[in-house]
């Protein structure tokens, strides 16, 4: 054999691998079907559904590893998203409600707490949670790729974005994935601004603020984070901003104060020296006092600033200018202005933005109408306005959700990904929304089973809901489904809407004002179930599918518009609604009513004497028992059964196209009140 051959062979070989691992790049530009901008928690999360559906994606990362958000902030190093361990239950998806930092995979033991155990994790542990999830899942990022222009491009193929890197680079794709999050800190420019120091600059040892008197911008949870850790060492902090203070204890919205960081409004109600106060931030400024001819105070310390309101400046015209006279100080016009004393530091804690510039007009999502525009605007399912193809992903997607939900936080959005994912499968590969097929008879055991373990519409309340395509003697069951969707739900998720109409599950907080620490904050009377506060579920049924003006104009504080049938669920002080005469005997009853069948439970021997005295048995014995799958102790009786004839044909049960195995699987109980149906004679 010729000695040349075996290094011929393998520089065949060689070449054969280069080629295959270039097969991305093609006239300097790398093509991609999917492009994922962020390798942050959402950027991840969408990697492994891609990966998972073995699409053709790469997540680019401008930094060296992923999560690279979190090695800076929280500044006082503190998550508040609990990571509740011990819970009492296997169950993973139930476990899944009490994990706030966990990402969703097919990877049981993926979890944070293989990082930290504590209940409000070190923000240093989420990282390297990120990191371990890219490493054991394999996912596809490349780090160091700094994309400074996104456009987008019409040809005869359709419509692709180009994303060009520090390097001149082109990443070419077919859909784009937003998931950079918001860490364009927010500014509001007023007199004196240029004096204010950055929440993502300041010292965060407590020591530099000894016997200080320090003003801090704003009062969301940044900002009580900053108070709470220098309370025990400035003389006094005030916190300052255009609304008061929200806690999430009682909006029911984790981006509000939560607990953990609200040491400050103790020491302010108590009255020791801290103290809240509102005011715009636009109409104010920061000043140094001088003397009516230009002299500095002499009595002032140095580097000390006055808050004062911008309708007493007379510079106004001079955005920046930050010296006044004492004329020009509340004070002089108002002797006791709350504060009229000096700060030693101003602190700006506002929160971020999402970055809008580095994209081109063609492929720029426009402004959010809410949340002040920091965040894109994008449709219900997450896709910028008027923007085909590019998708906004994580916590720059939460103007769908605004201070309604948790799609701006990781237990959110975790969640929001995988809708996006599903959408993408059925627009681009023709796979539909995943669901379940059902007896009709079994319909009220999985609704039950599901309001015993999801975590997707538990954390996603009022954004994502269980739709259930009613088909007759069965139905599909399509999980987590985008409310604000549903106009859109044929197209979106590939599954038709029949003659039967649709139920929605969804769960809801009630929004009367009350006493959320009162004796009344709770309703116990499922005949009152309608009143409920506290988070609970509740069924809407439709003929149709609403339309985009109904949607439009739902009433006020309504995930969907009005239905024909709507049922709510009374609130359980455990989270549990399973009690058979509060939350399952009236649940059935709604089912009934929308299905029009009689959808009681039957034990073996009740299936049997109907069988002998009626025409035709109630639904469940026909479903159920008469196929060998009721609950059956003696085999005698099914001996009698089918002795006499009273086995019905597949298509005589109406259960054609059935799955005969979830029926082992769902817990088939008695009951024993009548359901008010006419059974045929």
């Amino acid at each position: 054999m010729d000695s040349n051959l075996p290094c011929f062979i393998l520089f065949i070989l060689i070449g054969c691998v280069k080629c295959s691992s270039d097969n991305h790049h093609h006239n300097g530009t790398r093509r991609y079907d999917y492009c994922v901008l962020g390798a942050g928690p959402a950027g991840l999360q969408m990697g492994y559904f891609l990966s998972k559906a073995k699409r053709d994606y790469i997540i680019l990362e401008r930094n060296s590893g992923p999560g690279s958000f979190f090695n800076k902030y929280p500044r006082h190093r503190k998550l508040i998203s609990i990571n509740k361990i011990h819970t009492g239950r296997q169950n993973r998806e139930f476990n899944l409600r009490h994990d706030w930092n966990s990402l969703l995979s097919d990877r049981p033991d993926l979890l944070l707490k293989r990082v930290s155990t504590e209940f409000y994790p070190p923000a240093d542990a989420f990282p390297l949670y990120l990191s371990m999830f890219v490493k054991e899942l394999g996912l596809k990022v490349r780090y160091g790729v700094d994309i400074g222009m996104i456009r987008a491009v019409q040809s005869a193929s359709g419509r692709s974005y180009i994303l060009t890197d520090q390097h001149a680079a082109d990443y070419t794709c077919s859909v784009l994935l937003v998931a950079t999050g918001l860490w364009v800190p927010q500014k509001v420019q007023f007199v004196g601004s240029d004096l204010v120091e950055g929440y993502e600059s300041i010292s965060t040892n407590p020591e530099d603020y000894k016997d200080q008197a320090v003003l801090i911008l704003g009062k969301g949870n940044s900002a009580f984070e900053t108070a709470q850790s220098i309370l025990g060492r400035a003389s006094q902090v005030h916190m300052l901003s255009s609304s008061p203070v929200r806690l999430a204890w009682q909006t029911h919205y984790v981006g509000d104060l939560r607990a953990v960081n609200n040491e400050l409004i103790d020491t302010y109600q108590l009255k020791s020296l801290d103290g809240l106060a509102e005011a715009r931030l636009d109409k104010i400024g920061i000043t140094q006092r001088k003397e009516q001819g230009g002299r500095r105070l002499g009595a002032q310390k140095k580097g000390q600033f006055y808050l004062t309101l911008k309708k007493y400046t007379q510079h106004q015209e001079k955005k920046n200018s930050s010296d006044v006279t004492g004329e020009e100080m509340p004070g002089y016009h108002i002797d006791n202005f709350s504060m009229r004393k000096p700060y030693d530091r101003v602190i700006r804690c506002l929160g971020f933005r999402f970055n809008f510039s580095v994209f081109d007009s063609s492929a720029c999502p426009p402004n959010s109408d809410n949340a002040k525009g920091r965040l894109p605007g994008v449709t219900a399912w997450y896709e910028g306005i008027n923007i085909s193809g590019l998708f906004v992903l994580g916590t720059a997607a939460h103007s769908r959700d605004y201070r309604s939900s948790a799609g701006g936080f990781v237990h959110g959005f975790r969640y929001t990904a995988r809708a996006v994912h599903r959408v993408l499968e059925q627009r681009y590969h023709s796979n539909r929304w995943p669901s379940t097929k059902l007896l009709i008879t079994q319909l009220q055991s999985w609704i039950l089973k599901r309001l015993g373990e999801a975590s997707g519409p538990y954390q996603m309340f009022e954004v994502l809901g269980d739709v259930i395509l009613l088909r007759g003697s069965h139905c599909e069951y399509v999980e987590e489904f985008t409310l604000q969707a549903l106009p859109q739900f044929s197209s979106l998720s590939g599954h038709e809407v029949s003659n039967h109409g649709l139920i929605v599950l969804v769960m809801q907080y009630g929004h009367n004002k009350i006493d959320y620490l009162g004796w009344t904050r709770a309703e116990t009377d499922w005949t009152k179930a309608w009143k409920s506060n506290f988070l609970h579920p509740v069924l809407y049924y439709y003929d149709k599918l609403p339309t985009e003006e109904e949607m439009k104009l739902r009433p006020h504080g309504w995930p969907l518009p009005r239905p024909k049938a709507i049922h709510h669920m009374v609130e359980d002080f455990l989270a549990e609604w399973e009690t058979p005469i509060s939350h399952i005997q009236p649940l059935r009853r709604f089912l009934e009513h929308c299905v029009q069948t009689d959808l009681r439970a039957f034990y073996a021997e009740s299936c049997f004497r109907s069988s002998l005295s009626h025409r035709k048995p109630p639904l469940f014995c026909q479903q159920g028992y008469l196929k060998q799958q009721g609950v059956v102790h003696n085999s005698q009786l099914w001996q009698h059964v089918h002795d006499a004839g009273l086995m019905p044909t597949e298509q005589d049960a109406g259960t054609s196209g059935a799955d005969p195995a979830f029926p082992n699987y769902l817990a088939q109980a008695g009951a024993s009140m009548s359901s008010g149906l006419k059974l045929d004679f």
